[in-house]
């Protein structure tokens, strides 16, 4: 019920007995707006037609209040939102009506009209709808606008139809970013050609940001997925050019692209068109995966039409239907595609070359494919000669001329393989050796032809040097031509041709040639050799090895030296000794000593077998001071075992000595073991013990165990209580001049904590006892306990350090044994006393 306020006083009768106090303040106050409030709040809980009563009477007073009449309107809308639009329209166009008279006063608050709006969007009031939301629009400032669009939007899809299009056409203007969601508005009304046509606007609008994410290529996808789709809907675009762009511009894409071309016009029953399209697209393409997309659709197409083809020909049959046109279209197609699927390979070899027109392997397989059709062969084999760049080819451009020169002379054409041949000597291949390669199968197929003259013709033009013969073998900047002459690869072939069919002059006369420019190798060195000594050219085939040795330095000339002092042994032995002595000095003055030893080796077995054994003995001793440290100790060896052969023991000792000094520690150890075990089968006991002392200084009893057991088991056998407690005081002193190294204690710290984690008992630690206990007690698991050890020890190496040095000397040669201070003690009858009291 709404109460006129013309008829105000029709409305007395609603007021109660306990609203008295409420219309006395709005009598005292009746412009406040708290007092209406009251009342307001008051009636609450009462009808909606005393609530209306009270509101109007309010809004009468104080007709510009927001408060007021957004209370009101809520309470208006609330009250008929769950009725029918349609059956209680009267009730729907009172609420209208009140939104109207307070736009009066109220048409910049836009909260009255989204909630007037939003209301309007319930009633079946199309057209009005839209009036009001104009009018909204038009009374609101623009910073108000997008609130009001976006309810107006939503009303706009849900209306649809044309009324959506005009309204999203005019949204756009104010915010173009939004298109996207135009066009997905015209693709859900099938608006198809509009759709395509803002699309394209947005494709080619580089400032576009698409509010979903979207690329510029995505973006595109999508218009030529659109527009190939619907091909007969889409009027106002060109779709072939569009497509087209798309191909060139996105250039990974290129076979979805030819694909949705076809598509286009199979869609449009042009169905020539799209195989033309397909056509130009496999003929096209730069990629493998390009060409295979192409190609399935192109071949699925035609299966597709094929097979409909053929059920309308079974279907003649049927009908006894005779259509000899279709049946010609028929059998053109099978034909189209069975040529279509024979030529794959080939045009998947097109996709390669145009991917790099210069690779010699895809040339070859084109070759191949061709098979018997000479024809082809000699076209494909004339179109790569064209095409390919020397200088950027990709495999061996050399071998494809030969194989082309071969074609000819399988086919029995021998002046065109020449020809050919001819014509690639001529080419500026990118390597030199590709020209020597070329000559080398130049001259071999006039060996397959038994034409020996002619091939020793085409190598002799072939090693022509330029008019400039002082050219630079590695300067790519000249032509290969100018650069061949020079080719070792060029010159092997051809001093191999010489020796085979050639005469010994020639032969040699190429091998001189090839000395002079400067090319030879090794290999080149020792062949020339061998080929005079094979001739009986003995005395010049030793000049060719020396002018070998003059053109190489070591390491390389060490190959040929050993070559060259072998053969010479080999064929003059003993008879020009001094010679060969030269020769060997002459190897040895500049020989590395990572080289030498052969070479001493076979000097020395030169002088035993021809010479003195003093002079070879004398090579040894030279030996071992000229080698490497890597093999002076097998040096010292093979000295000692040739110095004990032909002199006796008694002549290694002086070797012996020497090799202890010189050599490294672990090495000198293993002498000096071999020395005293000499020592002692030659009964010089003392001697024996000296060398143990000596060899002690280099031997931990942690880390060589087996030393001090050998010395152990000596003393037990040969020596006396005071010796062994002598062994047993050097070995402690030994012991703790390594402890005072901090690292090598940290060492033991770390072996003997992870030999107690892996489960070993204390008592069975590796190591020898030093003084009564074993390693596992002296290193102790703590650094502290370690140091206090080490400096305990430390001591005591110092008051023992005259009596260790003492003992650790050598006895002199000369010194014999004393045999009057053999001791006669019952207990040992073999033992010795040693001349050792005074350091005791």
């Amino acid at each position: 019920m709404e109460v006129d306020g013309n008829d105000e006083n029709q409305g007395f009768y609603m007021i109660e007995e306990l609203d008295i106090p409420f219309e006395e303040e709005i009598l005292r106050n009746p412009y406040t707006l708290k007092s209406w409030l009251r009342y307001i709040d008051h009636k609450s809980e009462q009808q909606l037609s005393q609530q209306i009563f009270v509101y109007e009477r309010a809004l009468k007073e104080l007709p510009g209040s927001y408060k007021l009449w957004k209370q009101y309107l809520d309470l208006r809308r609330e009250h008929v939102q769950e009725l029918n639009p349609v059956r209680f329209e009267k009730e729907y166009l009172k609420v209208n009506n009140c939104f109207e008279r307070a736009l009066v006063l109220l048409h910049k608050m836009p909260r009255i009209w989204l909630d007037y709006c939003s209301f309007m969007m319930n009633q079946c009031r199309v057209t009005k709808t839209r009036r009001i939301f104009d009018r909204a629009l038009k009374a609101l400032p623009i910073t108000q606008h997008p609130r009001i669009w976006e309810l107006y939007l939503k009303f706009a899809r849900s209306v649809g139809g044309e009324t959506a299009i005009r309204l999203y056409r005019r949204y756009l203007k104010l915010e173009p970013d939004r298109v996207e969601e135009y066009i997905e508005l015209l693709l859900s009304l099938n608006r198809y050609d509009e759709a395509a046509k803002r699309l394209a606007q947005t494709v080619n609008n580089d400032r576009f940001q698409s509010m979903f994410g979207k690329s510029n290529y995505q973006l595109w996808m999508e218009l030529c997925d659109l527009i190939c789709e619907h091909p007969h809907e889409i009027k106002s675009l060109k779709v072939e050019p569009i497509i087209r762009s798309g191909i060139r511009r996105f250039t990974d894409q290129v076979g979805r692209l030819w694909n949705s071309l076809a598509n286009y016009w199979i869609k449009l029953g042009h169905f020539e068109k799209a195989r033309d399209v397909f056509e130009e697209g496999i003929s096209t393409v730069m990629t493998v995966r390009d060409f295979t997309q192409i190609f399935d659709t192109y071949a699925k197409a035609e299966e597709t039409v094929i097979e409909r083809k053929m059920e309308e020909a079974a279907e003649r049959a049927e009908e006894g239907i005779d259509d000899p046109k279709a049946d010609s279209e028929l059998d053109l197609r099978l034909m189209r595609f069975e040529q279509l699927m024979d030529r794959r390979p080939f045009l998947v070899n097109d996709v390669l070359l145009r991917q790099n027109p210069n690779n010699v392997h895809e040339w070859e397989k084109r070759v191949a494919l061709w098979k018997d059709n000479h024809t082809k062969v000699v076209e494909t084999y004339t179109k790569a000669m064209r095409t390919i760049d020397p200088k950027k080819a990709t495999g061996k451009f050399h071998v494809l001329w030969t194989n082309f020169a071969k074609f000819y002379e399988q086919g029995g054409d021998i002046e065109n393989a020449r020809t050919i041949f001819e014509k690639a000597t001529h080419v500026d291949f990118k390597n030199v050796n590709d020209l020597a390669a070329l000559w080398c199968e130049y001259a071999e197929m006039e060996l397959r032809l038994e034409n020996y003259n002619r091939a020793l013709d085409v190598m002799g033009r072939a090693t022509v040097p330029p008019r400039n013969p002082n050219v630079d073998f590695r300067d790519e900047s000249l032509p290969v031509q100018l650069r061949v002459f020079k080719s070792i690869k060029l010159w092997s072939f051809y001093v191999d041709l010489e020796e085979s069919i050639g005469t010994i002059e020639s032969t040699r006369a190429v091998y001189d040639r090839i000395l002079e420019l400067k090319i030879a190798n090794p290999q080149i060195i020792i062949n020339y050799a061998n080929f005079l000594e094979e001739n009986k050219y003995y005395e010049e085939s030793f000049k060719v090895y020396e002018r070998g040795v003059e053109l190489f330095n070591y390491p390389i000339s060490f190959e040929i030296w050993n070559v060259y002092l072998t053969k010479f042994i080999n064929r003059y032995g003993g008879l020009k000794l001094e010679r060969a002595r030269d020769l060997f000095e002459q190897a040895l003055e500049k020989c590395p000593p990572k080289y030498a030893k052969p070479l001493y080796l076979m000097y020395g077995k030169l002088e035993e077998d021809y010479g003195l054994a003093r002079h070879a003995m004398r090579i040894y001793d030279r030996a071992t001071r000229s080698v490497s440290d890597e093999d002076r100790f097998e040096m010292f060896n093979f000295y000692i075992a040739k110095a004990s052969a032909n002199f006796g023991v008694t002549y290694t000792r002086e070797i012996y000595e020497r090799a202890i000094e010189v050599l490294p520690d672990k090495e000198a150890k293993d002498m000096s073991l071999k020395y005293a075990e000499l020592e002692r089968k030659l009964g010089e006991i003392d001697r024996a013990r000296a060398l143990y002392a000596h060899a002690s200084q280099f031997c931990d009893p942690r880390t060589v165990p087996s030393f001090w057991q050998t010395w152990h088991d000596f003393e037990v056998k040969h020596g006396n209580e005071d010796t062994f407690k002598e062994m047993l005081r050097i070995k402690r002193s030994v012991q703790a001049q390594y402890n005072t190294e901090v690292n090598f204690i940290s060492a033991q710290i770390l072996a003997t904590r992870q030999a107690q984690q892996s489960g070993q008992e204390s008592g069975q630690v590796q190591g020898v006892p030093s003084n009564g206990s074993s390693v596992s007690e002296i290193s102790v698991p703590g650094t502290s306990n370690a140091m206090q050890i080490a400096e305990q020890e430390a001591m005591q190496t110092k008051a023992n350090l005259t009596s260790v040095s003492k003992s650790m000397t050598f006895v002199p040669s000369s010194t014999q044994v004393n045999k009057e201070n053999v001791s006669s003690n019952p207990s040992n009858p073999d033992e010795i006393t040693m001349d050792m009291d005074d350091d005791l």
